[in-house]
């Protein structure tokens, strides 16, 4: 497995520890083809996962493919299409299905977790922050700062879980400073 990827046994084992690779298959069955090869629940969890490792679209599954060992079998690009079309034509039924299966993970991963669970205290914190990132070139979206400098005004969020907080960024968004003032 590439380095880039390496991060993707982690999320395999969370993924098989936690049970979304049973639930989102479950609540995926309606629109299983009765002679399909591939399940639309493992299809999504492999775009969920191809996301997770830096893709920005279907055909990332690819570089799953390269690792059947470790991945298990991932379904063609045309598959993978279809299987997501199939789902998507379940409208406001299928996307209720996909929604409970994942509540239902959620609980049973706090189950398991116990009273490591991140909101076992019942106190999570969210933090947005914004801070000014000097750029030294002409970046894409940098601009002129207040601070007479140039560059962007980064957006990040964090979650801290209780007193003890981790401080674990969530998402974050370079921003152009003009635009946001």
């Amino acid at each position: 497995m590439v380095v880039s990827q390496a991060g993707g046994v982690l999320l395999v084992e969370t993924i098989r520890k936690g049970g979304p690779d049973r639930a989102i298959p479950a609540a995926s069955a309606p629109w299983r083809k009765a002679r399909a090869v591939h399940d639309p629940g493992k299809v999504l969890l492999d775009v969920a996962l191809a996301l997770a490792l830096g893709g920005d679209c279907l055909a990332d599954v690819g570089m799953l493919r390269a690792e059947p060992a470790v991945l298990g079998p991932v379904a063609a690009d045309p598959t993978v299409s279809r299987s997501i079309d199939t789902l998507a034509s379940g409208g406001d039924r299928a996307l209720t299905a996909i929604r409970t299966a994942r509540a239902e993970v959620r609980e049973h991963v706090r189950t398991l977790a116990g009273q490591a669970a991140p909101d076992a205290d019942g106190q999570v914190t969210a933090d947005l922050d914004g801070v000014l990132v000097i750029a030294h070139s002409e970046k894409q979206d940098a601009a002129a700062t207040w601070k007479k400098t140039f560059g962007h005004h980064r957006l990040v969020g964090f979650v801290d879980h209780g007193r003890g907080g981790s401080g674990e960024p969530v998402a974050g968004l370079l921003r152009r400073r003009d635009v946001y003032t």
